[in-house]
């Protein structure tokens, strides 16, 4: 018979929630730094088509 387990923490569900927001943070600096890269055309790693209008 299942038995509910036992309730996370406010610490706990904190911290992990927090974790979570820090891989989405610097995610979206690493996507940024990449689009301004891409704009002055300095960027060494990405390679896009360039506009040629």
């Amino acid at each position: 018979m299942a038995v509910p387990k036992k309730r996370t923490s406010r610490s706990k569900k904190r911290i992990r929630k927090n974790i979570w927001k820090a891989k989405a943070y610097s995610s979206a600096l690493k996507a940024l730094a990449l689009g301004k890269s891409l704009c002055t055309g300095k960027s060494k790693s990405f390679c896009a088509p360039k506009n040629k209008s």
